[in-house]
């Protein structure tokens, strides 16, 4: 009895130790290094101190980096159609708190990255100091 129930614990804790971040394998976009950092005292960038407001920061990731500022924190998403070809759309565009893509007009929630497909968008790692957005992977 008593290795059943250490087996039973093993086993919860191996499910237990899994990444905290979303699972980035998507068929459709490669995996490219992402090193970018951003100045919210840029005019360029000034909406992102305000919650509810994303930019798109093209030449990065596959399609460009869409930074969202959720108001609790940041979110960065690549901006290709993560259930399309990578070479089939154009980039994402943000539509208020959603992102939509070129191809099948599916929108993605840029709180969660989540939409109606099988695939959610992209995720990037974030990390702010002061004024400036890291976005790496």
């Amino acid at each position: 009895m008593k290795k059943i129930w250490l087996l039973i614990v093993f086993v919860c804790a191996l499910s237990a130790c899994s990444e905290s971040d979303r699972n980035n394998k998507n068929p459709y976009i490669p995996s490219y290094a992402v090193n970018l950092s951003v100045d919210m005292n840029l005019p360029l960038y000034s909406n992102l101190k305000y919650a509810s407001n994303g930019v798109i920061v093209p030449n990065y990731g596959a399609k460009g980096i869409i930074i969202f500022n959720t108001g609790s924190g940041y979110n960065a998403f690549d901006a290709a159609c993560p259930n399309q070809e990578i070479s089939s759309c154009t980039a994402m565009t943000i539509d208020g708190i959603n992102a939509v893509c070129s191809c099948d007009k599916t929108s993605y929630s840029l709180f969660t990255g989540l939409g109606n497909k099988e695939y959610p968008l992209k995720q990037y790692k974030v990390q702010v100091s002061g004024t400036v957005i890291h976005v790496y992977n």
